[in-house]
C-alpha cells in the first residue's frame, strides 16, 4: 500500500475545478504550481491534483454536474518574488492578466497577481508580507 500525505493549511479542505479542456489547463497550472513549488500528482486523462486543488473535465466520475463557470482561487506564496514567477509562468503558460503583480490595498504587505486559467477562472498567488507561522501546514498521513 502506498502512504499518501497530504498537508492542509487554513479553511479550506479542497477546491475542485470542472474544466472544458483539461490539456490546456495542465499546461497552465503545471507552469505556475512550478513556480509557486507546489508539487503536482494524479494526471490522468480526466483529472489532475495539487494538494487540495482538483482539476478535472466535466466526463470524470469526480464532477457532477455542469460546469459552473468562473471561481476565485488564491495561492500562497512564500515572497513576491515567487508572485512574480507565477504571473509570468501563467502568462507563458496561455493564461492572461486580471491583475499584475503589485500591492493591493487589503492590508499592509498584501502582495498578489491575477491570471484568468484557459476555464476563465480567476487565480491569484498572493504573498501577505513579513508573518510568524505556527506552522507551514498540518500534516496527515494515510
Amino acid at each position: 500500500m502506498e502512504v499518501q500525505k497530504l498537508h492542509r493549511g487554513r479553511l479550506i479542505d479542497h477546491i475542485q475545478l470542472v474544466v472544458e479542456d483539461l490539456r490546456a489547463c495542465l499546461r497552465f497550472y503545471q507552469a505556475v504550481l512550478d513556480a509557486l513549488e507546489i508539487p503536482m500528482g494524479g494526471i490522468s486523462s480526466d483529472y489532475f491534483w495539487a494538494d487540495e486543488l482538483f482539476v478535472s473535465t466535466k466526463e470524470s466520475e469526480a464532477a457532477q454536474g455542469k460546469p459552473t463557470g468562473r471561481h476565485h482561487l488564491a495561492f500562497q506564496a512564500a515572497s513576491p518574488a515567487i508572485v512574480d514567477a507565477f504571473h509570468k509562468a501563467g502568462l507563458a503558460a496561455g493564461g492572461r492578466d486580471n491583475g499584475p503583480p503589485g500591492e493591493r490595498p487589503y492590508h499592509s504587505g498584501y502582495y498578489a497577481a491575477f491570471l484568468l486559467d484557459p476555464a476563465g477562472n480567476n487565480i491569484e498567488a498572493v504573498y501577505h508580507g513579513a508573518a510568524q507561522r505556527s506552522a507551514t501546514s498540518v500534516e496527515i498521513t494515510f
